[in-house]
C-alpha cells in the first residue's frame, strides 16, 4: 500500500504590538505615582538598622519575618513624629506614605509619625471614652475666671519645669502673688489618681480656681491626664480649672473637660495671674478719666452756678418778697371788695325771699286754704244729695221689686217655710207632705221666729178644705225658701 502524505499548513505566528519601551527614570516614576496611590498607611514592625545623620534625618528599616521595608523620618518632623526614645529592636508603628527613592532605585516609607507598639489599642479605649464624656455634656462647661483672683492653686510636680515656667511667668506679671502648690506625679503609673486627689485638697482649701500644668513630653508621658479618675475630678470641682498640659499640639481629655485649656503652664500663669502693671495703668487711667470727669462737672456746675447768681429773683430774693407783698396786698384789697359786694348782693336776695317766705307762712295759707273748704262745703253737700237722689230712684224701685218677690215678704202675710231637720242635725226643704214620715221633726220659719214641730201624721192627695195640691213627688214653686 502506498504511503500517502498529508501536507498540514502551519499557522502563521500572531503579531503583538511591541512594548513602549522606557527609561529607567520614567519606570521609577511610574512606580512611585503607583506607591503614592495607596496614600497613607500604618505599618508595624521592629526597628533595625537605626541611624541618625549629622543633618539631623533619621534612617532605619521595619522588619518582620517575611521582608523589610526602609523608612526615613526627615528633620522637620522629628520633634512632633517621635515622642519617645527610638531604640534598636523596639517594636512600633510607623505612620507615612511610600516613597521612591530615584538615585537607589528603592522604595521607603517616609514616616510622619510613630508610636510604640500597642498605642493604637489605648487611644481606641481613649476615643471612646471622649464619646461617652462627650454624651454626658462634660465638654460644654465653660465657667468665667476670676479677674482679681485671691489665691490661685496649681497641680504639679514640684520638681518639674512646668512649675518653673508657672512662677517665672508669675514673677514677671505680679511678683509674689498668692499661689497655692500640691505637689502630685504627673505621669505613670497611679498619676492620674494622685492628680485628682490633689485637686480636690485645693478646691478644699478654698482657693478661686485651680491650673493642672505638666510640661512637653510623648503620647506615654501626657496618658495620665487621658484618664478618666482625673476626669471626674476635674467635673466635679465646684471652682473654674485650667488645663495646661503638653504644647500647643497636645490635646489631652483634661484638657476637654476643664473649663478653660492653656498651649503650655506658661500660657496657663498668663490667663489666670492678673499682670500689675496693667492693673495699676488701668487703675492711673480711670482715676485720670474719674478726675476730669469730676473737674469738668465742677466747672459745668460753676458756670450754672454763676448764671444763676446773675438772675434777680436769686440775686435780691428781698425783692421778690416786696414784689409779692405788693401783689398780695391788691389781691387783698380786691378781695374785700369782692366780698362786700357778694354780702350784699346775697343779703338783698335773702330779704326778698324772707318777704315772700312771709306772705306765703303756713297759718295764712291754713287760713286761705279753710275758708275755701268752707265754701266748698254747701255745694259738696248739694251736689251730693242731687246725685244721691238720681241714684236713688231707679235703686227704691229695684228694693221695691225685690222685696216683693222675697218669699221673706210672703212671711209677713201669714205664709210660713217649713223645712225637715235630718238625722245629722242639717235641714232639707219640704215641698210634699209625702216627703216625711210621723215622728219627723220639722222646723217652721215665720215672719218673726221659728217653730220647731214633730210631724204626728201625714195626710193624703188633698187637704181638709178639700183643695187640689201638687201631684206626689212634684215640689211646690218657692218651697225651696
Amino acid at each position: 500500500m502506498a504511503a500517502s502524505y498529508v501536507q498540514h499548513s502551519l499557522p502563521e505566528p500572531e503579531e503583538r504590538p511591541l512594548p513602549e519601551v522606557l527609561t529607567v527614570g520614567q519606570v521609577t516614576k511610574r512606580i512611585k505615582e503607583t506607591l503614592g496611590g495607596f496614600g497613607r498607611v500604618a505599618v508595624e514592625g521592629e526597628i533595625s538598622g537605626l541611624k541618625r545623620a549629622g543633618s539631623g534625618h533619621v534612617y532605619f528599616s521595619l522588619k518582620d519575618a517575611d521582608a523589610v521595608l526602609a523608612c526615613a523620618l526627615w528633620r522637620s518632623r522629628v520633634a512632633k513624629a517621635v515622642r519617645f526614645e527610638l531604640q534598636e529592636g523596639m517594636s512600633v508603628v510607623c505612620h507615612g506614605k511610600l516613597d521612591v527613592y530615584a538615585p537607589r532605585g528603592a522604595y521607603n516609607l517616609s514616616v510622619e509619625r510613630m508610636e510604640q507598639r500597642g498605642i493604637g489599642e489605648l487611644l481606641a479605649r481613649l476615643e471612646e471614652l471622649k464619646a461617652e464624656l462627650k454624651g454626658r455634656g462634660w465638654f460644654d462647661r465653660t465657667r468665667p475666671l476670676p479677674d482679681l483672683p485671691t489665691m490661685v492653686g496649681i497641680v504639679t510636680s514640684r520638681s518639674g519645669a512646668a512649675l518653673t515656667d508657672f512662677l517665672r511667668t508669675r514673677s514677671r506679671r505680679w511678683p509674689r502673688y498668692p499661689v497655692r502648690l500640691a505637689h502630685s506625679t504627673v505621669q505613670g503609673p497611679g498619676a492620674a489618681t494622685e492628680i485628682a486627689a490633689a485637686l480636690d485638697r485645693l478646691v478644699e482649701s478654698g482657693v478661686d480656681l485651680v491650673v493642672l500644668a505638666r510640661g512637653g513630653g510623648s503620647l506615654e508621658d501626657l496618658w495620665a491626664f487621658n484618664e478618666l479618675p482625673l476626669a471626674e475630678a476635674i467635673w466635679r470641682s465646684p471652682i473654674p480649672v485650667v488645663s495646661a498640659v503638653g504644647h500647643e499640639s497636645d490635646f489631652t481629655l483634661a484638657d476637654m473637660v476643664a473649663d478653660h485649656r492653656a498651649h503650655t503652664p506658661t500660657d496657663g500663669a498668663q490667663r489666670v495671674i492678673p499682670e500689675r502693671e496693667l492693673l495699676f495703668e488701668g487703675l492711673d487711667r480711670l482715676g485720670g478719666q474719674l478726675a476730669d470727669g469730676l473737674g469738668q462737672g465742677f466747672l459745668v456746675r460753676r458756670r450754672r452756678l454763676d448764671e444763676l447768681g446773675r438772675v434777680r429773683v436769686l440775686a435780691a430774693p428781698d425783692w421778690l418778697i416786696s414784689d409779692r407783698r405788693r401783689a398780695l396786698g391788691g389781691a387783698g384789697q380786691r378781695l374785700g371788695l369782692a366780698s362786700r359786694a357778694a354780702f350784699l348782693r346775697d343779703r338783698g336776695r335773702l330779704g326778698g325771699q324772707l318777704q315772700g317766705l312771709a306772705r306765703h307762712t303756713p297759718a295764712l295759707e291754713l287760713a286761705r286754704r279753710g275758708a275755701r273748704l268752707a265754701a266748698l262745703g254747701p255745694r259738696l253737700t248739694a251736689a251730693a244729695r242731687r246725685c244721691l237722689e238720681l241714684r236713688g230712684s231707679p235703686l227704691g224701685a229695684v228694693g221695691r221689686t225685690l222685696e216683693a218677690t222675697s218669699p221673706y215678704a210672703v212671711l209677713a202675710r201669714g205664709y210660713s217655710i217649713t223645712r225637715a231637720v235630718t238625722a245629722d242635725g242639717g235641714e232639707k226643704p219640704l215641698a210634699a207632705a209625702g216627703a216625711v214620715e210621723p215622728g219627723a221633726q220639722l222646723e217652721t220659719v215665720l215672719h218673726r221666729g221659728r217653730l220647731i214641730s214633730k210631724v204626728e201624721a201625714v195626710l193624703p192627695q188633698g187637704d181638709r178644705d178639700g183643695r187640689p195640691t201638687a201631684e206626689d213627688g212634684e215640689q211646690v214653686k218657692g218651697a225651696g225658701f
